[in-house]
């Protein structure tokens, strides 16, 4: 076992720790399927993973997770360092939203829609403040993102040429 997992697995905060990233993604998947649901628009890579699951006919959520693993084969030529929480986010947040999407309810109107909407903002930006703070690792997109900047330019412009080029793709 390498030192680094014997060291984080000895830590006294290793438990409260991994129940915060757990239930961040939890919350993540939650949130991202109430924005599916709403269909009033998504994140960049969530129109990527919805546009695959559409030409596929995979479902949205398995989509998210195989675009996960394969970005961090990425991660390999960067050097990047995958955590227990980037393979937890890579895993956890598409399986909650393919367990969490068949059971909502179709919005019957302007109303259910933005209050799914603006339910799935608040419950996915709870997710992500719980997954970041327990501090066990990027998920996968971000780390495309940290080790492209720390090579060849900006954080915001590496950023956002990730996402455009998700939502395009999308």
């Amino acid at each position: 076992m390498p030192e680094a997992l014997r060291s984080f697995l000895r830590a006294p905060d290793t438990g409260r720790r991994l129940a915060r990233c757990v239930t961040g993604l939890v919350l993540c998947g939650v949130g991202f399927s109430l924005l599916v649901q709403a269909d009033l628009g998504l994140d960049p890579w969530d129109v990527f993973h919805q546009g695959v699951s559409d030409r596929t006919g995979l479902p949205i959520g398995v989509v998210a997770i195989i675009t996960g693993f394969v970005l961090l084969l990425v991660w390999i030529p960067l050097r990047e360092r995958p955590g227990v929480g980037t393979i937890l986010n890579a895993v956890l947040i598409g399986s909650v939203m393919d367990l969490v999407l068949p059971r909502l309810p179709e919005p019957g109107g302007a109303v259910q829609e933005w209050s799914m909407l603006l339910g799935g903002i608040a419950v996915a930006g709870v997710g992500v403040g719980l997954y970041i703070g327990a501090g066990l690792g990027p998920g996968p997109r971000d780390g495309i993102m940290t080790g492209v900047a720390r090579r060849w330019g900006s954080v915001r412009l590496v950023r956002t040429g990730i996402e455009l080029g998700a939502l395009a793709v999308g």
